[in-house]
């Protein structure tokens, strides 16, 4: 029997709305983004969710902010390439 290969999946949800991030994110650097953002009176961020597409998140001093991680079956599609996107209507393409 093959071993299941595994990775570890981050998912953020801001002000209930959830996103699965692609591989390649980095959660540090979205944490300070976020944590910066809410000094401002609103500020854009930018991550990368699987499905490789690009999400654009308005970040105020109000927004709810969870980060959760799990592990999950390895998807070799998760590159975080936006230039190869999956899932859903890319999958028709």
């Amino acid at each position: 029997m093959s071993e299941v290969k595994l990775m570890v999946q981050t998912e953020v949800t801001f002000d209930g709305m959830s996103f699965v991030l692609a591989q390649n994110e980095d959660v540090q650097e979205i944490r300070r983004q976020i944590e910066a953002a809410v000094q401002t009176a609103g500020t854009f961020i930018d991550i990368v969710v699987v499905g490789n597409r690009q999400v654009s998140v308005l970040i105020t001093p109000r927004s709810h902010v969870t980060i959760s991680t799990a592990a999950v079956a390895f998807d070799a599609r998760d590159t975080g390439e936006l230039d190869s996107p999956f899932g859903g209507y890319y999958d028709l393409l």
